[in-house]
């Protein structure tokens, strides 16, 4: 029998990853304009002009680049550089830190 869920847990820094959903930390920064939300563990960032609407956008975008990552065969976990990572730069900036949950569905066939 083939199944398609992973049945136990990986941890790494930052990140887990469950059955299907990938769990990464992320951050709401207030921008002068804005807030900016990022999730460090996929070095991915987005902009919203409410916190809703950046969490909004950061959950597409790191749809879109896990699904990218594996269909291209690349590394899905590729952290922000400590010297790049705002999250350590600003650190009085940070408004929230919350938990970004991704569904990985895969489906095989031939």
């Amino acid at each position: 029998m083939i199944s398609n869920e992973i049945e136990h847990t990986i941890e790494g820094k930052g990140f887990k990853l469950q059955k299907n959903t990938f769990t990464f930390s992320a951050y709401i920064i207030r921008e002068q304009r804005g807030f900016t939300a990022i999730c460090r563990e996929v070095d991915v960032a987005t902009e919203g002009q409410t916190i809703q609407k950046a969490k909004q956008n950061l959950v597409e975008a790191v749809s879109l680049y896990i699904e990218s990552a594996i269909e291209n065969n690349l590394p899905i976990i590729r952290p922000i550089p400590k010297e790049d990572d705002p999250t350590q730069n600003n650190s009085n900036e940070i408004l929230e830190v919350f938990r970004l949950n991704v569904d990985l569905k895969v489906n095989a066939y031939a």
